[in-house]
């Protein structure tokens, strides 16, 4: 099939940046004629065809209206058996709901106050994707809910794909090889237990309340390695209040992120909003035992066996949380990790977008019929 998708730019592989990408070049090693309509600033991706989405020099709620007009009439001059749209565009046949969505996502952040305009155009090009597109894609059960619930999208219209994750960069065996190395550049004793909070958007992760529960533990040679972009200082006031500005380490942002799951014990991500989060999927691969919450689309990777699940913003069950898994047996918790990632391949991703591909010759007309 020729796909188009368009996407903004991942040159920096975050999370949602690093699943394009590896969803991108998984469709084109299926033999599929992928074409990515990104805006200025992306680097060559292999097998993948890079058309230029030139914009203004806008910022803001401005933006993002001109990225929805102007790529809707690039859309249009293609032959496209598929157009696939991971932005909130205008025209395209299948929206992937990578970011859930933005009403929850205020609503469970508190944020809606800031940048009102911003948000209010944002919200009204959600509601119009989520209503005039034919297929949507989410990413989770948890978000699949909540788009049906939020915005009356039908199961006919609606389907989970989940994210693939590379199971060869982020696998147990990587600790033999980074654990000590990766320890050792940041001053971490090779026997000290180790927690890992890793992901930008340190608010709407749960940061605070990953060092609230850190805090709690007994071992007071235990670290916490803080991995991401952000603005720290908030937080690095925060522990020292807490008196664990000595077991934080802050990392920063690195593109090495499989080295930093080998130097850890577990990770803890108690995120307020997350359609899903790649870090759940990369840590579990790697064998890592993942602490999260249920506002998490991941913690249905992580299940009963990958880690523990808790309530978004309690500390004292982060606390729980960690002590259990710092009690635990460590092979067999790696063991349990890897096998609750291993499900979670390219192949069933990309087979989960083919099934959507083959419905839309006739969901099309359908759709087209109904909102006449």
């Amino acid at each position: 099939m020729r796909i188009l998708v368009v996407a903004r730019p991942f040159t920096f592989h975050g999370g949602v940046e690093r699943a394009t990408a590896d969803l991108l070049q998984a469709l084109a090693a299926h033999g599929h004629d992928v074409h990515l309509l990104t805006p200025r600033g992306q680097a060559a991706v292999p097998g993948v065809t890079v058309r230029r989405l030139v914009l203004p020099p806008l910022a803001g709620a401005a933006r993002l209206l001109a990225l929805a007009l102007i790529a809707r009439r690039a859309m249009r001059r293609g032959p496209w058996d598929v157009v696939q749209s991971h932005e909130r565009t205008l025209g395209q046949d299948v929206y992937r709901a990578g970011e859930g969505c933005h009403r929850g996502y205020l609503e469970a952040t508190g944020t809606s106050r800031r940048r009102f305009v911003y948000h209010r155009v944002l919200l009204s090009l959600e509601r119009r994707v989520f209503t005039r597109t034919p297929q949507i894609a989410a990413i989770s059960q948890l978000g699949a809910d909540e788009i049906a619930q939020r915005y009356g999208v039908p199961p006919t219209r609606l389907t989970v794909v989940y994210n693939g994750v590379d199971l060869a960069r982020f696998h147990p065996d990587h600790r033999g090889r980074h654990r000590v190395a990766a320890r050792g550049e940041v001053g971490v004793a090779a026997d000290a237990w180790v927690a890992l909070f890793a992901g930008s958007g340190f608010e709407r992760k749960g940061l605070v309340t990953a060092l609230e529960g850190f805090a709690g533990l007994r071992d007071r040679a235990s670290r916490l390695l803080v991995l991401g972009k952000g603005d720290t200082r908030a937080y690095r006031r925060l522990a020292e209040r807490l008196t664990i500005a000595d077991r934080v380490v802050w990392l920063g942002a690195r593109p090495d992120v499989e080295r930093w799951y080998a130097a850890a014990d577990a990770l803890v991500i108690p995120t307020r909003y997350e359609p899903f989060g790649n870090v759940h999927l990369e840590a579990l691969a790697s064998g890592l035992p993942v602490v999260t919450t249920t506002a998490a689309g991941g913690a249905e990777a992580v299940g009963t066996e990958g880690g523990v699940v808790v309530p978004p913003g309690d500390a004292a069950a982060v606390t729980s949380a960690l002590g259990r898994l710092r009690a635990g047996d460590p092979h067999a918790l790696a063991a349990a990790a890897r096998a609750a990632a291993e499900p979670f391949t390219f192949e069933r991703q990309v087979a989960g977008f083919e099934r959507i591909y083959r419905r839309l010759p006739s969901v099309r007309a359908d759709f087209t019929l109904r909102n006449r």
